[in-house]
């Protein structure tokens, strides 16, 4: 069984990305996290389910990351990281939504739980039009 951990993600990179890496570096298939900190700009998306796509919006400048929670499972075989965010600018107003890639980090630490048992499998759910966990 794999211990929690904490990370300090650097500088500059990619969020979604970095968060991916730090659970690939510690090869941990399943798990929880939250991450606190601040990007420099944001890329974020809402799913449609009329038109089964994510549309993307740009967020520019520093913004506050209020809250960074998400999961860890498997998809197309590999670790796959399903984060959802919450911003806040310096007018103390707020935008969430799926983080992307494309959200640059200012500074950020991530607090990793591995969790145990099986892991999840995300496949293609025709209902949804997501790929949600199918097996556990």
């Amino acid at each position: 069984m794999h211990e929690p951990f904490l990370a300090r993600l650097p500088m500059g990179e990619d969020l979604l990305e970095s968060i991916t890496e730090a659970f690939k570096e510690r090869s941990i298939p399943k798990a929880s996290f939250v991450v606190i900190g601040a990007v420099t700009s944001a890329v974020l998306a809402f799913y449609d389910p009329q038109t089964r796509k994510y549309e993307n919006k740009e967020f520019p400048g520093l913004l506050e990351i209020a809250s960074c929670v998400g999961n860890v499972s498997e998809r197309d075989g590999g670790i796959f990281v399903h984060a959802h965010i919450t911003l806040a600018g310096e007018d103390f107003q707020c935008v969430g939504g799926h983080l992307m890639q494309g959200t640059k980090i200012f500074a950020a630490e991530l607090q990793g739980i591995p969790v145990p048992g099986k892991t999840p499998i995300r496949e293609y759910d025709e209902p949804t039009g997501l790929f949600l966990w199918a097996e556990f």
